[in-house]
């Protein structure tokens, strides 16, 4: 369920020419697949730098020119082309949303990376992710935290997730096929909640489900009109509280709710 369209940014066009590499004389013998890890280590070096700049031109919107150097090693670690059809590898570091198949994208990075850094994350957070979508954002988050549950409704999905999750050894994953809309109860309540798809309102389960200082990201408006991306902060004391943090374009949350 990764849509995305930035309707503030319009993606930048400069050439970003990538810093060489200091290889020793006998990197001649590197095997095609050493080398086309390299090959990736840069593009990703090149993504995270795009990030940045977005950051800074956004400022004024995220109250922070820079992110937390956590969450930016995560997004130059984690292999995005991994999580997008083979087909598309070649692009899979642009910092633009890619289409995963089932009408879904993989979210822009840039809006990965900021959703990731608002949730305020500590290693020990239990993390509720609605829309597992191709598994990039659980695998960004899994690296910040101790446990992700993610939940999916188009079987697809979640199911080719799940097994990309288990292929590259994301131990602190657990995924379900289901509707998003109600959490998932079972382990609750979540430090923080993460949803990838927009929704005409706060789901009132998730903000059940919420932790008493927790934080949630979600996209709420309709499908055909800008919506906007909140930040949503659970006071200990219970009471809710929301922040606008940027118009965006999401695909709607989806249900028999």
């Amino acid at each position: 369920m990764h849509h995305f369209l930035n309707n503030l940014n319009k993606q930048i066009t400069s050439v970003f020419i990538l810093s060489c590499l200091l290889i020793a004389p006998y990197s001649v013998q590197v095997t095609a697949s050493s080398q086309e890890d390299l090959n990736y280590m840069q593009k990703r070096q090149q993504m995270v730098r795009l990030i940045e700049d977005d950051v800074k031109r956004t400022s004024v919107y995220l109250d922070k020119e820079a992110l937390d150097p956590k969450v930016m090693q995560a997004m130059g670690a984690i292999p995005r082309h991994k999580f997008v059809p083979e087909s598309m590898w070649d692009d899979a570091y642009q910092n633009n949303p890619l289409p995963i198949g089932h009408g879904q994208t993989i979210s822009q990075p840039y809006i990965v990376a900021i959703m990731t850094d608002l949730l305020k994350l500590s290693e020990h957070d239990k993390v509720l992710e609605i829309g597992t979508g191709s598994g990039y954002q659980a695998a960004i988050l899994a690296q910040l935290v101790n446990h992700v549950y993610s939940i999916e409704i188009i079987e697809p999905l979640g199911l080719r997730a799940a097994g990309l999750f288990k292929q590259l050894d994301y131990t602190n994953i657990s995924t379900k096929i289901g509707d998003g809309y109600y959490g998932w109860g079972k382990h609750a309540p979540f430090d923080a909640i993460i949803v990838t798809a927009a929704a005409s309102h706060i789901p009132q389960p998730l903000i059940q489900q919420l932790k008493p200082g927790g934080h949630m990201m979600i996209p709420v408006g309709s499908q055909f009109i800008t919506q906007q991306l909140l930040l949503v902060t659970k006071a200990e004391d219970g009471h809710v509280t929301t922040r606008q943090i940027l118009p965006v374009l999401f695909v709607p949350l989806t249900g028999d709710h």
